[in-house]
């Protein structure tokens, strides 16, 4: 039955809940992995927010009130932030959500374990969701005006990154105009609906891709291939911006992710940019690959995947599911049937190019 001193109780409770070690690690966590748009902002950016933001729930919910103007300044705060970094409004409401969730979660939990009556544990759940009410209101109307601004702001930032990639002289004064560094880096990654853009950088989409440009090497953990060139002079920027792409499209064949600079992997950009060269090594080994019939797949997809494991036998095996021996044998029957030795520095670019361009066009 519900007594006058349930109410303390739960107050007490909550405010234990929420002083927990693990909760916010916990809550960001759940709240990165479950809504893909926010799970490139910086875990220290999720923490502060959903820090701020639980401490003024708990605050409004245990004082039995509704959000003061200056926690709903904070809100509003919040969305300029989110839409400034490109997080779409409904990634925001959802990472908000989730985030309730796991703290309610915790909260019901521990109300139960110490045989908390449920009568108290609904008022304040009726409190909190009046306080998230006009915390949403709120949140709402700053992000669709932010947001607004922000992409007039997009137009303008637009423009000024295709005449940086126009190279030359047209470059060269974008940039003087725009006071960057002289020295510039370009980072490219195929278009993405939130695109982690690096601090400091202009960004634009521009052919499919998503384009930054900044005066520094551009840093932080992304779960996607984005290709990086430079540092260049502004009137280089279209050269580097090839480089960029072809650093892309090179880390895509061998399934990397994360910023990949041109430099570390020149020498298969190299090879992967030149369609002709790998058409015509098909054609050269056309009979041979074929006179392996229903084995042609299985041996090429043993090959390359014996390369991009870094021609180690027993992760290839992992990675195909299959037993070592099977990889080895494969790759014996490959350099037996083209007359391809993989085991040598130019065999091995024609082998890895060979089985790749016949898996990707049988």
């Amino acid at each position: 039955m519900h007594t006058p001193d349930d109410w303390p109780r739960l107050v007490d409770l909550v405010e234990r809940v929420v002083s927990e070690d693990d909760l916010l690690t916990s809550v960001v966590a759940s709240t990165r992995t479950t809504v893909r748009e926010v799970s490139t902002l910086p875990v220290s950016d999720m923490t502060g927010h959903t820090r701020a933001l639980l401490a003024a729930a708990t605050r409004a919910v245990t004082a039995r009130r509704v959000p003061t103007e200056a926690e709903l300044s904070f809100v509003a705060e919040l969305a300029v932030v989110r839409a400034g970094q490109g997080v779409p409004l409904e990634a925001v409401l959802a990472a908000i959500h989730v985030a309730e969730r796991a703290i309610w979660t915790r909260i019901r939990a521990a109300a139960r374990a110490e045989g908390l009556a449920a009568e108290p544990l609904l008022d304040a759940r009726e409190l909190y969701d009046d306080w998230a009410d006009a915390v949403r209101s709120r949140l709402l109307s700053a992000y669709r005006s932010a947001y607004t601004d922000h992409l007039r702001g997009a137009d303008t930032t637009g423009a000024l990154v295709r005449r940086l990639l126009e190279g030359g002289s047209a470059a060269t004064l974008a940039a003087a105009e725009a006071g960057l560094a002289s020295r510039l880096w370009i980072s490219v990654n195929r278009r993405r609906p939130s695109p982690a853009t690096p601090p400091s950088f202009l960004f634009a989409e521009v052919d499919g891709l998503d384009v930054h440009i900044g005066g520094g090497r551009p840093r932080g953990r992304v779960r996607y291939a984005m290709g990086v060139a430079g540092p260049a002079a502004a009137k280089d920027l279209a050269t580097q911006r090839d480089l960029a792409v072809a650093a892309l499209t090179a880390a895509e064949a061998i399934g990397r992710t994360g910023m990949v600079h041109i430099a570390d992997i020149a020498s298969l950009a190299a090879v992967v940019e030149r369609p002709e060269v790998a058409a015509a090594l098909l054609a050269r080994y056309r009979t041979a690959l074929e006179s392996l019939r229903q084995n042609t797949e299985p041996v090429a997809l043993a090959v390359r995947t014996w390369f991009e494991t870094d021609r180690d036998a027993e992760r290839a095996a992992a990675r195909l599911f299959v037993h070592p021996n099977t990889v080895r044998n494969r790759l014996q029957r490959f350099t037996e049937t083209t007359g391809i030795d993989p085991t040598t520095p130019l065999g091995a670019v024609d082998a890895w190019l060979l089985c790749r361009t016949w898996l990707d066009h049988p």
